[in-house]
């Protein structure tokens, strides 16, 4: 009982405690890259800690304390030798073994969906584009015939940038190959995945702090993580501005866009540049963000 009190107490750590206090660390702006990965790594050691707590609360103290053994044994995955008192599992006994798998297939099986409800959505905007989409090879990209500026791209095998009408009127020359490697970097970066992966996450723990503040957090580290590499060929200046220009743009909900989410807040990271942390400070993080899962495992296999 005490190491499932345990394991439920880290879980509301990382679920609850942790994520106001990650939102509000100085260091995740000047390297959204880790904080991505402490983002990601503060979900798995949520479904890890949950899933062993209500393993731990719901099996018998022989499997318990058999640790990882039997862990293994109750979940089929390892053979015990059989004596005379075993009896065949009964219906209550797979009720309880379910238990904690439940907690892992929830966002598993949300993450199918997702994936699935995206790639579906990428196709119908493809199609859409292969008939009032112009391609413009000079750019890399699909030209649309609407007058609100906007510049955004599509994942997947199929990638594409869509830029509008509209944007190349208002953007110049250096403002649009600004913009246009800011929406590369989403492609190379495979950042739809992510997007897909902590859109799974919130809808299968609704009301959770984390699933609702990674999502955000996600989706606004991306694209600061897109703006750093545009910035690596562009000026400052020139990314600013066509980020203020394509501001308003709306975007498909399966696309990753210019304007994108927190424009301010990514215009004043933009135009006032900060030192990004000392290598000793985020090899820490990574250390701490791969670590945190490992922790409810040590605890809840070792006999």
């Amino acid at each position: 009982m005490i190491t499932a009190v345990g394991l439920a107490g880290y879980a509301v750590l990382m679920g609850v405690v942790m994520p106001p206090r990650l939102i509000r660390a100085r260091w995740a702006h000047r390297a959204p890259a880790v904080a991505v990965l402490a983002w990601q790594g503060l979900m798995v050691t949520f479904v890890v800690a949950t899933a062993l707590a209500v393993y731990h609360l719901a099996m018998t103290e022989r499997h318990v304390h058999d640790g990882l053994v039997g862990l293994l044994t109750a979940c089929g995955l390892a053979a015990h030798t059989a004596s005379a008192g075993d009896t065949p599992p009964t219906f209550g006994d797979v009720l309880v073994i379910a238990a904690p798998v439940v907690v892992v297939l929830l966002p598993a099986g949300w993450l199918i969906r997702c994936a699935w409800r995206a790639r579906w959505a990428r196709a119908r905007q493809l199609d859409m584009l292969t008939l009032v989409g112009e391609p413009a090879p000079e750019y890399g990209a699909t030209i649309v015939d609407y007058d609100v500026p906007a510049v955004y791209c599509l994942g997947g095998r199929s990638a594409r940038v869509v830029v509008t009408r509209g944007a190349l009127d208002v953007l110049t020359e250096e403002q649009l190959r600004a913009v246009l490697e800011h929406e590369r970097a989403h492609i190379a970066g495979r950042h739809h995945l992510l997007k897909i992966l902590v859109d799974a996450f919130s809808r299968a723990f609704r009301g959770l702090p984390l699933a609702r503040h990674a999502k955000e957090q996600t989706n606004l580290l991306l694209e600061m993580i897109a703006d750093d590499r545009a910035l690596r060929y562009h000026s400052r200046d020139a990314l600013a501005s066509a980020m203020y220009e394509v501001a308003a743009g709306r975007t498909p909900e399966v696309a990753l866009g210019a304007g994108g989410s927190g424009v301010l807040i990514r215009l004043r990271r933009v135009l006032t540049p900060q030192p990004r942390p000392h290598r000793a400070a985020w090899l820490g993080i990574v250390v701490a963000t791969v670590a945190a899962p490992l922790l409810p495992l040590m605890v809840a296999c070792v006999p």
